[in-house]
């Protein structure tokens, strides 16, 4: 099997290019701009780069992505910004990517007539604020944030692509995923932030009471989840949410990071004036859906997660 991985560099990327690793796949591409602004890390493929093929490129090279997406079997998408701030800040540089990136990388596989099954790692933030029922992928789309409002949008290009072009296209919404090889900088997720702050010893900042509920999921369950995906046929033309069961507050999600790194403090402070604007507020999603067609299920609870992830970043790997 030939697998193109894009924004291989990344957080979820990264770990996604070890999952097929051990699966023994041998032919595995992987795409990286390495763009400063990303903070995507090299270094996080260093003990694997012999196994891979690696290309710095960007998924906006329309040349390069009509030379990579072709013959490809299978192609995971997490190229992204992923930072909601930087969206609101350079919402240019978000739609760049987030939307002239995906079409991009769209066009170059409908010229090229490519039979691969392009899998998009979109977010779980598309939706907004909940309406106050449990969220599933029938809820309305009321972004909050450019970055949201972008990913929603790259969603709707894959729908189409697949539904004019006939691509195989599919679209998974992840929440709030956390693991090693995660990017220590509080705009790009703040569990892997958190993790960050009490592995140094450092106070661990919560807005407001930290009692908003959130979807939580190791990565090690979210790229078992995305490989599997590509083999079921039924799931292409979709848009399904990937969440784990499990809820927890902000509150409870920092306390157990402290619990489990053994170091750490928990500081309070009053939500910044543009976080508290782009807010979602209490949000259950379901991903049933997806659990009824895969008869996939995450593994990995919140401690446990955060323990694997202490030992693979005590253990350098």
């Amino acid at each position: 099997m030939r697998i193109l991985i894009l924004g291989g560099a990344g957080f979820l990327g990264s770990n996604l290019v070890r999952r097929c690793l051990r699966d023994g796949i041998d032919q595995v591409t992987v795409l990286d701009s390495l763009d400063p602004r990303l903070k995507s890390d090299a270094t996080n493929l260093d003990e694997v780069r012999s196994s891979i093929e690696f290309v710095h490129g960007d998924i906006g090279d329309a040349d390069l992505m009509a030379e990579l997406t072709r013959d490809q079997d299978v192609i995971f998408n997490c190229a992204g910004q992923t930072s909601h701030s930087i969206s609101l800040e350079d919402p240019l540089f978000d739609a760049q990517i987030n939307c002239l990136g995906n079409l991009t990388v769209l066009e170059a596989m409908r010229r090229g007539g490519s039979q691969a099954r392009v899998i998009y790692t979109s977010s779980s933030t598309v939706v907004g604020r909940g309406d106050g029922t449990i969220v599933t992928e029938s809820h309305n789309d009321s972004p909050r944030d450019v970055y949201s409002a972008n990913k929603g949008v790259a969603e709707k290009y894959y729908t189409i692509y697949h539904l004019v072009h006939g691509l195989s296209t599919l679209s998974i919404r992840f929440a709030n995923l956390y693991g090693p090889y995660g990017k220590g900088f509080p705009e790009f997720g703040f569990i892997n932030y958190f993790i960050s702050l009490a592995a140094a010893g450092r106070e661990i900042t919560v807005f407001g009471d930290g009692s908003q509920t959130r979807n939580v999921m190791y990565v090690g369950d979210a790229v078992d989840l995305l490989y599997k995906c590509a083999s079921f046929d039924r799931l292409v033309g979709g848009v399904f949410f990937a969440v784990h069961r499990e809820h927890y507050s902000v509150r409870e999600i920092a306390e157990t990071i402290i619990e489990v790194f053994g170091q750490g403090t928990l500081v309070w402070t009053d939500w910044p004036r543009i976080r508290e604007r782009i807010e979602v507020g209490d949000v259950v999603i379901s991903g049933a859906r997806l659990y009824h067609e895969t008869g996939w299920e995450p593994r990995s609870k919140l401690r446990e997660g955060l323990a694997e992830t202490k030992l693979i970043m005590a253990s350098g790997r």
